[in-house]
């Protein structure tokens, strides 16, 4: 599934080849998404000018401008995009042949097209009437914040207060919107934390470089044009680079670049979960006990 840095990349790949045209005519397919596509969301949009494109999460929001010159920025409608499993969001020349599992082709204008494309039909396309609506789209998905900057005593407060394991408190989006499975374990990795270790076992320094660790692999995938596993692509159709890096998501039965030790997968909340035992320990280090003197006779 593509995840933050990928999300990210196609944003910042779309935003100047979309924004400030126009949407002529929308084509929907004929299969439907996980959120179908409403007929009445054709009218709505044509017409509409494509004001910005930005990222939440997982969740691309493109803010549209309605040809009403009275609409208000707030109450111009949005639409919500997730890539799902497969989903393809790209902007290509009206020209270009339309490729299969083509489900959403909003034609632009300067020949130009905005498709959405998924093989798998997990992702979606959805139409709110206002940043108030999407707003409380998110607010009742219960998104968390994004892990850029993230507040150091929200973040030890809620990976420590939790017995789940860390793979489990880092795929969950209410504690941190984006951060996926490929980037949980590389994240792990780089914090010498076993991916099956309890939120409670941490210290405060753990949690601290954890964040961190999340923080800066982040940042390098998004240098690299995300990581392409499968179909995913940027908005512009190229594929990511991330995936030449990889210290362990994948690469079960590899030698760890750091120690040589055979990199493990283990299943934690019912994900494939790759680590190092030997640089990522299953239970915190504890400092040893001075043996107790024997008495003698």
């Amino acid at each position: 599934m593509p995840e933050l840095p990928e999300v990210e990349t196609v944003v910042r790949d779309l935003r100047p080849l979309v924004v400030g045209r126009t949407i002529r005519a929308v084509r929907p397919g004929a299969k439907k998404l996980r959120t179908a596509w409403e007929p009445a969301w054709n009218a709505a949009v044509t017409g509409c000018r494509v004001e910005a494109i930005r990222r939440r999460g997982k969740w691309i929001i493109v803010d549209l401008v309605s040809s009403d010159a009275e609409s208000s920025e707030r109450s111009a409608p949005r639409l919500v995009v997730h890539l799902g499993m497969t989903g393809q969001f790209t902007a290509v020349p009206a020209t270009e042949p339309e490729p299969d599992h083509l489900h959403l082709v909003f034609d632009l204008d300067a020949a130009t097209q905005l498709r959405f494309r998924d093989p798998r039909r997990f992702g979606s396309v959805a139409l709110h009437p206002d940043e108030t609506a999407v707003e409380a789209f998110f607010e009742a998905a219960g998104l968390g914040p994004e892990p850029f900057g993230l507040d150091a005593d929200y973040f030890r407060t809620a990976v420590r207060k939790s017995s789940r394991s860390l793979k489990a408190i880092l795929l969950d989006q209410r504690v941190v919107a984006g951060v996926g499975n490929i980037y949980a374990d590389e994240a792990c990795f780089l914090a010498g934390l076993h991916p099956r270790r309890r939120g409670t076992s941490l210290t405060a320094a753990d949690a601290d470089r954890l964040r961190g660790e999340i923080e800066t692999v982040l940042a390098k995938a998004i240098a690299r044009r995300g990581s392409t596993i499968r179909d995913y692509v940027g908005g512009s159709g190229q594929r990511g680079g991330f995936q030449a890096e990889f210290r362990v998501y994948g690469r079960t039965g590899d030698p760890c670049g750091a120690c040589g030790a055979a990199i493990r997968c283990v299943r934690l909340a019912g994900r494939s979960s790759h680590f190092c035992p030997s640089c990522q320990k299953s239970s915190p280090r504890r400092t040893q006990r001075p043996q107790r003197k024997t008495k003698i006779g």
